[in-house]
């Protein structure tokens, strides 16, 4: 299921509701991991030393507006096509799986995740693509 995380609900309820201020992200990255990172981003990302010399998180920009849904609220989709480069075995010299997305803001903190609808095993000059619409973020009615 996707989440938001730890980082964005406390900005979210401090600008609503309390006395704080936030500025919009200047830029947006989508991250692979191997586990799910949950809302305090406690998953294990992929590594650009063991994993995959060539992984490097992808600037991700969406839809400027949010899409109506009934069943949820409402919903927002990726805009362009993501591609991450093809595998380079690190030094664990093997390929590895990757089950989740994240996005972080431009400092590196986690706004939200979810899990990829399979398992990806990621392989030796093979890329990963993620097409128009494929990373759907959720704001759902009740939490």
């Amino acid at each position: 299921m996707n989440g938001i995380s730890d980082y964005l609900a406390q900005k979210y309820l401090d600008f609503v509701y309390g006395d704080g201020t936030w500025t919009k992200p200047s830029s947006l990255t989508l991250h692979l991991y191997k586990n799910d990172p949950g809302p305090d981003d406690s998953g294990d990302e992929v590594s650009d030393t063991v994993d995959d010399t060539a992984y490097a998180a992808q600037t991700i920009t969406y839809d400027s507006v949010p899409t109506a849904d009934a069943s949820i609220g409402y919903l927002i989709k990726n805009d362009a096509t993501e591609t991450f480069a093809a595998v380079v075995y690190g030094s664990g010299a093997a390929a590895y799986d990757v089950s989740h997305w994240g996005v972080k803001d431009n400092s590196g903190n986690l706004l939200d995740y979810g899990p990829l609808p399979t398992t990806i095993t990621r392989e030796a000059g093979k890329t990963l693509v993620f097409n128009i619409g494929d990373i759907v973020h959720k704001a759902h009615r009740s939490l």
